[in-house]
């Protein structure tokens, strides 16, 4: 039987599904024999998630000094925050021990009163940058090398500014890029080279502003095609004539490449669109799933069975209500585990079991309880060691604490967060201004750390002003440009003008975190709708209208009637509002295939 609720911060009326209920049940964990039940959620989908991520700060890089040795080091605390922040070095090292902190709990006090004090006690990593060579300015990033403000990023080599690049190799300005190879502004692309402004394709080579393209080579403008060479917007040419084509547009200068982009996203919102982006996939609903089972309302899934509400979570099983989740299991209200098993509550897991409410733990940690900064932990409360006997029963007398203040099956409020709002990717997702912000409780950092500027600023010339040009090269390299966007001053470092000249790619005009913004946009919000198919096309064997709901009959009514067009209702990122043409999986088949 479900529930019917009221979100607690948005006021919005949300559903509590029996399967959701039968998990929490199932997840309930148990001290001294008895059943502690973790209570359904109040608050919504939504603000569930926008809670989770005020606490995970990816983009923002600062310089600090390492609180144990000294060193001036990239962190994404800055400097301002009351925080002990230790170089990965350091941190990683035996010269101090969490334990050493550890506390009494403080039944006076609320858990999140308490943990919050640790924080800011314990000290904590600069950044997570594990098993990397010159990766610096970078964040969560992976057995990389020579990445430059590259987050999110595993075993790539001579990257920069990109997000979620995997396996990739000199790479710049990409998002969600896998095995792609000198590829430069891609958007959840696999195994493409030498390709740019590409969105949804794979194995491209040679390829510009493509969308949605397999295994094509030198297309330009294109849109929906597979295994074709040398198309010019859809339309198959000569290789003389494309190369004659393509120079009209890539020659080097931003008002060109405007218009092309112009071109090219008209094609897009003419050519259908299939519904959601679900592969290999069995009763899967959201977008971004592959060779997964069992998976609601998620997003970036793959490999994973049985997952809700989750978004970033590969090779998972009985995941709800997390994000960024690589090899867990068994895992509710979670930001950023690897390799855990019966996780609850908690933040940064990484090789631990039976954690609740924890935070940045490592290392074979087992059975903690509010614990920050631990390694090889076992049976502690806020980061004090007991016996099994002594934490069950503590922990215990904790739950029944917390039930009376309320945190009981809650994450960590927004509050607690060591990071203003405004720096960690809920703002990316869920933008609110100031005064909003701190009206959910949350910070909002004020400090701008950014680099200042206040002379003259360079105009960039047409790429090819570049070719053995020194004097040019030397100008722009210790020039500043100003961002025509935000007006916030950026450099070009001389392996990105490397980049550019070899590639004929213009010399960006806008800061990086822009740019960065402009692809998040590229791709359909993590949000699904109710749609029917819009597919009218012939040959389509469409079945009858008889079955469709009333709620869809009405939406077709509405738009061009049933003459026609497929009945199919599905879920869906494109809200009905949008200009594409959206088809259900069969018809988009056999229109685009």
């Amino acid at each position: 039987m479900s529930e019917t609720k009221t979100c607690r911060q948005c006021n919005q009326s949300f559903i509590i599904e029996q399967e959701d209920l039968k998990f929490y049940d199932r997840i309930s964990p148990t001290f001294i024999g008895k059943k502690y039940q973790i209570p359904s959620p109040k608050l919504c989908r939504d603000c569930r998630t926008q809670r989770r991520m005020s606490f995970r700060n990816e983009r923002n890089l600062y310089n600090r000094v390492c609180d144990l040795c000294q060193k001036n080091i990239v962190s994404v605390y800055s400097p301002d925050k009351p925080n002990v922040v230790y170089c990965q070095e350091c941190w990683w090292s035996d010269k101090w021990d969490a334990k050493d902190y550890g506390m009494e709990f403080d039944f006076n006090k609320s858990l999140s009163e308490q943990v919050s004090e640790l924080i800011k006690k314990v000290p904590l990593p600069s950044s997570i940058v594990v098993n990397s060579v010159n990766c610096d300015y970078t964040n969560q990033c992976v057995d990389s090398k020579n990445c430059y403000l590259c987050f999110r990023c595993g075993k790539t080599e001579d990257s920069m500014y990109s997000h979620l690049p995997l396996k990739c190799i000199g790479c710049v300005d990409c998002y969600a890029t896998t095995e792609c190879q000198y590829c430069y502004e891609c958007v959840d692309c696999q195994n493409c080279y030498s390709s740019f402004f590409c969105r949804l394709s794979k194995n491209l080579s040679d390829c510009i502003l493509c969308f949605n393209c397999i295994g094509c080579k030198n297309c330009f403008g294109c849109v929906g095609l597979r295994n074709v060479e040398y198309h010019f917007f859809n339309k198959k040419l000569s290789k003389y004539s494309y190369q004659q084509k393509v120079s009209e547009y890539w020659d080097g200068t931003y008002g060109s490449l405007e218009k092309a982009k112009e071109r090219f996203n008209k094609l897009v919102i003419e050519t259908p669109q299939q519904a959601v982006q679900i592969l290999h996939s069995q009763n899967a609903y959201g977008d971004y799933i592959t060779d997964s089972k069992d998976i609601k309302n998620c997003f970036d899934v793959e490999k994973t069975e049985k997952a809700k509400y989750s978004t970033g979570v590969e090779f998972a099983r009985d995941v709800f209500d997390s994000d960024y989740i690589y090899y867990g299991e068994l895992c509710y209200e979670n930001m950023s585990n690897s390799n855990s098993t019966n996780i609850l509550f908690s933040l940064y897991s990484f090789d631990v079991t039976n954690m609740l409410y924890t935070f940045y733990c490592f290392n074979n940690s087992h059975d903690c309880f509010g614990c920050v900064g631990v390694k090889k932990c076992q049976y502690s409360v806020l980061n004090k060691k007991y016996s099994k006997e002594e934490y069950e029963k503590l922990v215990s007398k904790i739950i029944e604490h917390m039930k009376k203040t309320g945190e009981w099956g809650e994450f960590y409020q927004m509050k607690i967060s060591p990071f203003g709002y405004n720096e960690t990717i809920a703002h990316e997702y869920f933008a609110l201004k100031e005064n909003q912000v701190l009206k959910l409780g949350a910070r909002w950092q004020d400090n701008d750390f950014s680099f200042k500027y206040k002379g003259e600023f360079y105009e960039p010339l047409n790429i090819k002003d570049y070719s053995n040009n020194q004097d040019e090269i030397n100008k722009l390299l210790s020039g500043i440009i100003k961002c025509v966007v935000s007006n916030r001053p950026f450099k070009i470092t001389p392996t990105e003008l490397a980049f550019y000249i070899e590639h004929g790619i213009p010399i960006p005009t806008k800061h990086y975190n822009v740019r960065h913004k402009e692809r998040l946009v590229l791709r359909n919000p993590r949000k699904l709708y109710n749609r029917v198919c819009m597919c009218e096309e012939s040959g389509h064997n469409h079945p009858s209208f008889a079955n469709l709901s009333i709620e869809a009959s009405a939406q077709v009514e509405a738009t061009e009637g049933k003459s026609g067009r497929c009945p199919n209702e599905f879920e869906t990122t494109y809200a009905s509002d949008r200009p594409e043409k959206v088809y259900c999986e069969s018809c988009y088949h056999k229109s685009i295939i």
